[in-house]
Parts: C-alpha cells; sequence; structure tokens
C-alpha cells in the first residue's frame, strides 16, 4: 500500500500543510480501524485515503488522528497532486467524499512543475450568527478582551462548519494567545470543527487568516481549504467580494509555514478552492 507526503497550498517544498496520501490496492477500502491506525502512525492533521471506483469516480475518505471528518481541502489538493503526478487524473475528475459528489479541476501552469488543483465544495451555507456572549466567548478563547463588532461572527459551512471571526488588524491576529481547552469548549457546543480568526491588511492578499481546531487534534493549521472556502462565502454574503472574485489567503505565518488558499464563488453559487502543492515523500507500508 503505497503512501505519499504532500506539502498542500505551497510553492514550495516544507511550506504549505502537510498531509498523507494513502493509495488504497484493493477494491475496498480497508477497515476504518486500519485507516484510523495508519492516520495516526502519519501523524498530519488528516490523511486522504484514495479508492478508484469503476465508472472512474475517485472515492476518497478523510482521517485526522483522532477520527474520521467528511470533507478535507488540503488534502484534496494533495491527492490530485499525486494523482497527476502519476499520471492517472488530469483535466476535470469527479471525486465522492462524505460530504458529497465533487469536482475537481487540474490546471496545469507554464510557471510551476505543479499543477493548481481546484475543487468545488459542497452547497455554502451560513449555518448561524453568533449571539452576543457567544461572539465575546470567541473573542476570549483567542486571549482578546474585546468584541469586533463591524461583521458578525457567524457559523458558515462548504461541507464543515467553521466559526468565522473578525479582527481589527493582521498585527492582532498574529499576536494571539488561543486558549485551546476554551476554543476546544466552544466549538464542540456549538457543533463547529473550528474558530478562523481573520484580518484584512491591504497587501495584495483578500485577508490573513489562522485556524484552530484542537477539538479535531490539531491546535492550529497552516492551510485550511474549507474553511477558507467558507470564509468566501460569508465576505460574499457582507458585500465585500462578489462572484467571479479571485480571493487569496495567507495562511501559517505564525507556523513558519506560510501557506496561500485560492478561491473563487462561481456565478452558480458554487466555491472553488485550491492551489498548488509539493510532493515530498513516498514510501509503502508493509502491513
Amino acid at each position: 500500500m503505497k503512501y505519499f507526503i504532500v506539502d498542500a497550498f505551497a510553492k514550495r517544498p516544507f511550506s504549505g500543510n502537510t498531509a498523507g496520501v494513502v493509495l488504497d490496492d484493493g477494491i475496498a477500502f480497508h477497515s476504518n480501524t486500519q485507516m484510523q491506525a495508519i492516520a495516526a502512525e502519519l501523524r498530519y492533521s488528516e490523511t486522504a485515503f484514495v479508492l478508484k471506483e469503476g465508472d472512474g469516480t475517485w472515492h476518497l475518505r478523510y482521517f485526522t488522528p483522532r477520527g474520521e471528518v467528511d470533507l478535507c481541502g488540503h488534502a484534496t489538493v494533495a491527492t490530485f497532486a499525486v494523482l497527476h503526478h502519476l499520471g492517472i487524473a488530469s483535466g476535470t475528475c469527479r471525486c465522492h467524499t462524505q460530504a458529497g459528489e465533487l469536482e475537481v479541476q487540474i490546471e496545469h501552469l507554464a510557471s510551476s512543475l505543479s499543477p493548481r488543483i481546484m475543487l468545488q465544495t459542497a452547497a455554502p451555507a451560513i449555518v448561524r450568527t453568533l449571539t452576543a456572549e457567544e461572539s465575546a466567548e470567541a473573542y476570549h478563547a483567542l486571549g482578546l478582551q474585546s468584541n469586533y463588532p463591524e461583521l458578525p461572527p457567524a457559523i458558515v459551512s462548504t461541507g464543515l462548519p467553521d466559526i468565522m471571526l473578525h479582527l481589527p488588524s493582521a498585527a492582532t491576529l498574529d499576536s494571539l494567545q488561543p486558549n485551546m481547552e476554551a476554543i476546544t469548549t466552544l466549538t464542540e457546543r456549538l457543533g463547529a470543527v473550528s474558530l478562523h480568526p481573520f484580518a484584512f491588511d491591504n497587501d495584495g492578499y483578500t485577508a490573513h487568516v489562522r485556524d484552530f481546531a484542537p477539538g479535531c487534534g490539531i491546535p492550529e493549521e497552516s492551510a485550511t481549504g474549507t474553511a477558507n472556502a467558507s470564509l468566501t462565502y460569508y465576505l460574499t454574503s457582507h458585500g465585500l467580494a462578489k462572484p467571479g472574485d479571485k480571493c487569496s489567503f495567507l495562511q501559517g505565518e505564525a507556523m513558519g509555514r506560510p501557506s496561500v488558499v485560492e478561491t473563487v464563488l462561481a456565478a452558480d453559487g458554487s466555491v472553488w478552492v485550491g492551489g498548488t502543492a509539493a510532493i515530498v515523500a513516498e514510501g509503502e507500508f508493509l502491513i
């Protein structure tokens, strides 16, 4: 059973967000117990398990070190970078996930050894706006004593629900002192995966972002596809972006792994998210 280590949302190795990609060598996935054990062994925030179905659709399942999740943007980008590298996927591909059927576009770039991988997320939705008390709790969980009500905190989903939290500056974002226990308590109670603070900086990026998901075993993530897709929809709902706009989010600065996540809200209302990736290792499980 072959595996690959891939830095997704990266323009060079050892940046971006690392994912494991495991090519299942049978006609069905290995057991949930074994896939969970492999994800725990690799220790990356997510590992994707890939199986090609008879109709040419790729079936993906995603495991964190603690459990299965329905969808993972950076692991999907990593997966299709591997499949393209192996010469078995190109152009438009169909992808089956626990979050539904998704379309993936593999775009060749003359300026990069890696193609741009863009995936269509699940239908975007604002689940609900946080109450004043919940908003205050979210800011306090990040070590902030003030609320910033310019944009109301909200739970938004493009396959996974995340809490969007506006901050006044990139400097504030960089200086956060997150309380992981408080974030876990808040996200679990609200049924969200992560707390996703963001700030504008007028430097060519749509926003600078960070992402905290300690309840899933991920204290901080250096690039988060689905959460930034949700942020794109959130910004559009507040008139700060419009269909057709290309957005780019800079993440991972505080971790020393800068990542660029690209998104676009299509005219039909769907959100696409992706970027480039660097394959850094491959091997084989002897099991």
